[in-house]
């Protein structure tokens, strides 16, 4: 993980536990960057590019129209994501508008947790 990506993962932990969800949250290195799960359910991707938040239709478009605010493309020249939302740096950096945005992504999952085996 490189320094940039550790920072990401700071302001994601910073907004989870704004959140008071801090235990809640938990990384898996995937494909060169981080998938980011909270309660069990995937809620973002942080690589190279910044943080895409998993969030639903009406929210995306909502998102899209912030300042620096891009949509995710998985791979160079793949359709963009339905789904997730590159953040722009402001946002991530403000941890009270961040949780906020985190929250409603946690919200619109609609399966229940799978319980994980420890």
């Amino acid at each position: 993980m490189n320094a940039a990506t550790e920072a990401l993962r700071r302001e994601l932990e910073d907004a989870a536990t704004h959140l008071g969800l801090a235990h809640e949250l938990r990384f898996h290195p995937m494909f060169g960057g981080q998938m980011a799960y909270l309660s069990e359910r995937p809620c973002a991707w942080l690589s190279a590019g910044g943080i895409a938040l998993k969030v639903k239709p009406s929210d995306r478009d909502e998102l899209l129209t912030l300042d620096g605010a891009m949509p995710f493309l998985p791979r160079p020249g793949a359709a963009p994501s339905r789904q997730y939302v590159v953040l722009p740096r402001w946002l991530t950096r403000d941890t009270p508008a961040f949780a906020a945005w985190l929250a409603r992504g946690a919200a619109a999952q609609k399966k229940p947790a799978r319980q994980r085996r420890l």
